[in-house]
């Protein structure tokens, strides 16, 4: 129960430590009342139906994101390339629905999925490759990895998939307005919100039902003794790391069916750094990310109205969110020593 608890309370506190350091620095350095800033930040991200769709719409990539770094760490491994699994999957989907234009949108868009997790799966798989026969640290491999992911599709934006006619920004071929992904019924918000949420749940079932969840789990307590017990270890971080970059590629995928219709450099805009945040946030609990993710999603949709009313920079949320991750690495070494434990007799 203790340990229920401080799982809930640690990440709290952190969050309540940030608003706190970033009101004082609202106040001593924008010369902004924090409590006017935070009613704004409330109604920017939850105080209308416009607000709440434009947050949901923020959080759904989030949610796929965060899935890259949290199904690795329960293997112990830290990997933090979401980002290059975001936009590579995404260049690929946009090869695939331009490629299939014409064809019947459902399987136009299914192949756009089936290419932006196969691509992103594959992407992360090889930081884990990587990590486990060649020994080199998944953190430094998947970070590296992400300069060679927007190298790279800049490289195929602006050379071979290049559309001719986009002059001032290169971008690839249309995927078509059939072939795009509409909205959920009622709601201006895409798909990929659905599909996060779905892929929460089924990472939260696989880890919590099935052998394989399991084996996980004893894998990251100690991968010595997993191996002794006569675990592969090496097969469950590939499964690990490809399953999480298949969601990262999901991610890319919907930008580009949901959002973009095409792929170029707005593809790189962030959302895999931020699913770190998410993860971190909600302590690697496929659950715990949607919340986390929608929380995010709603600083981030506050931005406007706090550059609109009170003149700050737009990339005011994106200190917070920097306070944020700062506080919630610190707040690691609460863990056991919060809440008193009881001595064994």
């Amino acid at each position: 129960m203790g340990q229920a608890l401080e799982r809930i309370a640690v990440p709290t506190l952190a969050l309540l430590a940030s608003a706190a350091l970033f009101g004082l620095l609202l106040a001593l350095y924008a010369r902004v009342d924090p409590l006017e800033a935070f009613a704004l930040m409330y109604q920017g991200a939850f105080g209308t139906w416009f607000s709440w769709q434009n947050t949901l719409a923020r959080a759904a990539p989030l949610i796929l994101t965060a899935l890259c770094t949290a199904l690795p760490a329960r293997l112990g491994l830290l990997i933090i390339g979401n980002e290059g699994a975001v936009v590579l999957g995404g260049v690929a989907a946009a090869a695939t629905g331009a490629s299939l234009v014409g064809t019947p949108p459902l399987a136009a868009q299914l192949g756009m999925i089936a290419a932006g997790m196969l691509t992103g799966g594959l992407w992360i798989a090889f930081a884990g490759a990587l990590r486990q026969w060649r020994g080199v640290n998944e953190t430094i491999s998947s970070l590296l990895l992400i300069y060679i992911a927007i190298a790279l599709m800049n490289h195929f934006v602006e050379g071979p998939l290049r559309d001719p006619q986009s002059l001032n920004k290169p971008s690839t071929a249309s995927i078509g307005d059939a072939n795009m992904i509409g909205t959920i019924p009622g709601m201006d918000v895409h798909w990929g919100l659905v599909f996060g949420i779905i892929a929460c749940l089924l990472a939260y079932a696989f880890l919590r039902f099935t052998t394989w969840g399991f084996a996980m789990e004893v894998i990251g307590g100690n991968a010595k003794t997993a191996r002794m017990m006569g675990l592969n270890v090496g097969r469950y971080v590939l499964l690990a790391c490809g399953v999480g970059g298949a969601a990262a590629g999901i991610a890319g995928t919907v930008e580009v069916a949901a959002v973009l219709g095409k792929a170029n450099a707005s593809l790189a805009v962030g959302y895999g750094y931020a699913g770190i945040l998410v993860s971190f946030l909600a302590r690697h609990h496929p659950l715990a990310i949607i919340p986390v993710a929608i929380l995010l999603g709603g600083i981030g949709a506050s931005g406007g109205l706090l550059q609109r009313r009170l003149d700050l920079p737009d990339a005011a949320v994106v200190v917070l969110q920097g306070i944020i991750f700062v506080a919630i690495l610190a707040s690691e070494t609460l863990y056991g020593r919060l809440l008193p434990r009881k001595q064994e007799s």
